[in-house]
């Protein structure tokens, strides 16, 4: 996979004069200190990521170049990086490559920490006008069966019914397509 980006070429060409120095030197940085990155244009910006993962950015403006590295956890954000109007601006080389280490090493522990699972929602209680109408239709074990999901759709789009004549209406409909066996949502299923 190449590492270099013909389109961050023509960004930093693009950029204002005092610019380019300041993109070429951070760039040259990255590359040097971090040889395995790969460069990409990411919300209109060069960036630099690895193992697919957006590592650090820059960004060039009418008066300054930021520079920043994603998931930055540093107080002050970008603090020195944000507003570089010149190449005697340029924040100390070891401070970058510390930020870049920093940067790296949270890529890692995000990309080997398991990720959380979210809880199911849970399934709301059935209201009783709704319970009755299934037990009187002989259908509340159909939709017992159902799946949590399933359920909590016939049950919200019901609840959230603003006039009683809607929600007997809704609650007609669900019935008779619970008799069906369908879900709430069955007439998109194959959009």
């Amino acid at each position: 996979m190449p590492t270099i980006d013909p389109r961050i070429d023509a960004h930093i060409a693009k950029a204002g004069e005092f610019v380019r120095p300041i993109l070429e030197r951070f760039r040259a940085l990255v590359h040097r200190e971090i040889p395995d990155c790969v460069e990409a244009i990411k919300w209109g910006m060069p960036h630099f990521t690895l193992r697919g993962k957006n590592l650090a950015g820059m960004a060039a403006f009418k008066a300054h170049v930021s520079v920043f590295f994603h998931h930055d956890e540093q107080p002050g954000g970008t603090g020195p990086f944000r507003k570089i109007a010149s190449l005697d601006q340029f924040p100390d080389e070891e401070q970058v490559i510390q930020r870049l280490n920093a940067a790296v090493e949270r890529l890692s522990i995000a990309s080997t920490a398991p990720k959380p699972k979210a809880a199911p929602k849970p399934v709301p209680d059935v209201p009783s006008s709704f319970a009755d109408a299934l037990v009187q239709a002989a259908v509340r074990g159909r939709f017992d069966a159902m799946a949590p999901g399933r359920r909590r759709e016939y049950i919200e789009w019901i609840a959230e019914a603003k006039t009683e004549a809607t929600r007997d209406k809704r609650i007609s409909q669900a019935v008779e397509w619970i008799g069906e066996g369908k879900p709430r949502n069955w007439k998109y299923q194959k959009c």
